[in-house]
């Protein structure tokens, strides 16, 4: 394997967590409003968390693309959204 095929390769794997880590603070603001956090920072927390998902996901399964792991990869981007909009808090 090339340097460029293994590129490419971890590109492939983590793009999951790149695109759920751009859509999710899009999706919280529109079903939670703003914030206390900026869009960068829960996007950075996104893909950190993601990864994470993915490489467990890898460990444990071994192998990758399994729909357990994309189904973890949702719920943990969904319920780390809430805990970064501080959805236990009251609305007012």
């Amino acid at each position: 394997m090339t340097v460029w095929q293994l590129t490419l390769h971890l590109f492939n794997f983590f793009l999951p967590a790149l695109a759920m880590a751009l859509l999710m603070p899009l999706a919280g603001r529109w079903v939670m409003g703003s914030g206390h956090r900026s869009f960068t920072r829960r996007m950075l927390v996104h893909a950190l968390i993601g990864g994470l998902v993915l490489t467990a996901g890898l460990v444990l399964q071994g192998q990758d693309g399994t729909m357990a792991t994309y189904t973890a990869l949702v719920l943990v981007a969904a319920s780390t959204e809430w805990a970064l909009h501080r959805g236990w808090a009251s609305r007012q």
